[in-house]
């Protein structure tokens, strides 16, 4: 039996997979010419689409695992800087000695995240837990911490007026002087910033978001000139999946940027066993309802086509090397046995439209024993260099003589809550593929028999929010995941002690912290009325999940619903069960519910603006 080479590339269309095919490509194990090497035999269940993760002893961390965000590896100047958010530190590695050079503790709950170098080698850490940023010198001593706002995300350098420009969750963009300083610009976007690229074409900014994978191009004061997205994933004329949550934009060297992002599904959707399976119709090439791509962004059109990067689920990181190729991690990979964990391919294939929308990476299984891939970066020679976070490593997975393993050191991060959230279930999905970081994917997805169903965001938790899903047809989390996890997704069972570890990690995802309101009078007039009787909202809004978990009939079609929690609200447009509200202001227009849904018909113009600046602030 022959077996497929890591490196061999793979076209969906030239190799004619099947359904049942491409199950086993997922693995990277399929040979094109038909052969596949065999799979543990309790790997895969009757109902499994492909390969299964398997999660090995139960075990749980004090203090848990922070979602994944991928983006945490830097190399600059001959040395690797490692963000390491599970254990709050950060770690540089001599890449010439191929040696730790110098660990740096931060606080607890700092959560480093992405970094970029300036033009004096110090470098720049965004603190995503911390609001802030540190500056680190090149012999690796912390020269400060400055504030940016309560949730950063994304950093660059602006070479040409010497400035950093961070972008945050909360939709702020502010600019610092790399030299240090305060803040010296800022501007208010659209909630869900994430990364921040200066093209190399003009020197514009470009800032991606998270899930709605919209990528704004900035004028000189930091307003939106241009707002670009990946086109829908189809084939032929046929669109079928809708472009979201972008994980990871990094510049490319002739100008623009490559975004890794995700792409769902908008024809209907199963919710029989194994329904996540089936694409959602006839698939571009996984099975999924979701599917992972890179498309290229800012080189002369606001819509760019989309790339499948087949067999690769969680598409957390991207990196480009000097002699243009591309490298994504598929994170969600991690726990299947033989699964590519990175894909590599060439800038040149984006740009040519002979490859619209084809599968046109290869899959390479480089890594140092069972180590876990959440970032990825070329060194100037070209050699491709990735992070791990269960061991801590730093492995060089292609270039250079051969392979290397650089032990980073630290204590186990490993967490069954995190890896059953964050790993492919069989399916070409994982929990995080709907609810990355543990929140929503804003996508309306259409299921068969239930209509129109807006995906819920798990921040600040789950526990007391039973029973679960719009219709409140799930009675308590062990059966919403023998339904959703192990059923729908084709996932394997889980024990009892797995399905409590799991909710124990999703209880410990946070709130995203507010940012500071434009007008604190307008909040307090809104939380004012919020909590009128005759308004009616914190009739059902109520408690530390802001909702009485009660099935209502509000008005809307196909009700009575549950009550969301209105927890980060203002993060996760669209609203209602369908989506029909595209802003927290449209949520008190036609598609509401009317006077059944609170009593806000009187309301002025002014009170209702009141009211949603202090949702905005919940």
């Amino acid at each position: 039996m022959s077996k497929r080479s890591p490196f061999a590339p793979v076209s969906c269309y030239a190799a004619g997979c099947t359904a049942v095919g491409i199950a086993f490509c997922l693995a990277g194990c399929l040979d094109l010419k038909g052969g596949r090497s065999p799979l543990p035999p309790d790997v895969v269940s009757p109902r499994a689409l492909g390969p299964q993760p398997v999660f090995g002893p139960t075990v749980t961390q004090r203090r848990a695992p922070p979602p994944l965000s991928g983006g945490t590896l830097l190399i600059a100047g001959g040395a690797a800087l490692v963000a390491d958010p599970e254990r709050d530190r950060l770690v540089l590695v001599d890449l010439a000695r191929q040696a730790v050079r110098a660990t740096l503790a931060l606080q607890v709950g700092d959560e480093p995240g992405r970094a970029v170098a300036d033009g004096a080698g110090n470098l720049h850490v965004v603190l995503r837990g911390g609001g802030a940023i540190v500056d680190v010198n090149p012999a690796g001593q912390v020269m400060g911490r400055r504030a940016v706002c309560p949730a950063p995300r994304g950093i660059a350098f602006d070479a040409a007026r010497g400035d950093l420009v961070v972008a945050c969750a909360g939709g702020e963009v502010v600019t610092l002087a790399a030299a240090g300083g305060g803040i010296r610009a800022s501007a208010r976007l659209e909630r869900d910033l994430r990364d921040v690229v200066i093209d190399a074409a003009d020197g514009r900014v470009l800032v991606s978001t998270l899930r709605s994978a919209k990528v704004f191009r900035l004028a000189a004061d930091l307003s939106v000139a241009e707002v670009l997205q990946p086109s829908p994933v189809g084939v032929g004329e046929q669109v079928q999946f809708a472009p979201g949550v972008a994980w990871r934009m990094t510049a490319l060297p002739e100008g623009g940027a490559l975004l890794s992002h995700q792409a769902a599904a908008d024809a209907p959707v199963k919710t029989t066993a194994g329904g996540y399976g089936g694409g959602g119709a006839a698939s571009v090439c996984e099975p999924g309802i979701v599917h992972s791509a890179v498309t290229v962004i800012g080189q002369g059109s606001a819509s760019s086509s989309a790339h499948v990067v087949f067999g690769a689920v969680l598409p957390v990181d991207v990196a480009v090397s000097p002699t243009r190729e591309v490298a994504v991690i598929a994170a969600g990979n991690a726990l299947i046995p033989g699964a590519a964990q990175v894909f590599t391919s060439d800038v040149n294939t984006f740009v040519d439209a002979s490859h619209l929308t084809t599968c046109v990476f290869a899959g390479i299984r480089t890594l140092d024993g069972a180590a876990q891939a959440v970032a990825a970066a070329y060194d100037d020679a070209g050699a491709l260099w990735v992070q791990t976070r269960e061991p801590a490593t730093l492995q060089r997975a292609s270039g250079g003589p051969g392979a290397v393993t650089v032990d980073l050191g630290g204590e186990s991060r490993a967490d069954t809550g995190w890896a059953v959230f964050h790993s492919n279930s069989g399916a070409g999905l994982a929990c995080a593929s709907c609810h990355p970081e543990g929140s929503d994917d804003a996508h309306t997805w259409s299921f068969e028999d239930l209509g129109p169903r807006r995906t819920q965001s798990l921040r600040g938790g789950i526990s007391g929010r039973a029973p679960f899903h719009w219709s409140g047809d799930e009675a308590t989390f062990p059966a919403l995941v023998g339904d959703v996890f192990v059923g729908r997704m084709s996932g394997p069972d889980l024990a009892s002690d797995q399905v409590a570890a799991l909710s124990g990690w999703l209880d410990s995802i946070p709130r995203l912290p507010a940012s500071a309101p434009a007008d604190a009078a307008a909040v307090a007039r809104g939380g004012a009325l919020f909590h009128d009787a005759d308004v009616g909202c914190a009739t059902c809004h109520a408690g530390p999940s802001l909702t009485t978990n009660l099935r209502v009939e509000v008005g809307t079609a196909g009700g009575p619903f549950k009550i969301p929690s209105l927890v980060n609200v203002a993060a996760r447009a669209p609203y209602m069960h369908d989506g029909c509200a595209p802003t927290l202001a449209d949520r008190f227009g036609p598609c509401g519910g009317g006077e059944r849904h609170g009593r806000t018909a009187a309301l002025s113009a002014s009170d209702r603006a009141a009211l949603v600046a202090y949702l905005e602030t919940l």
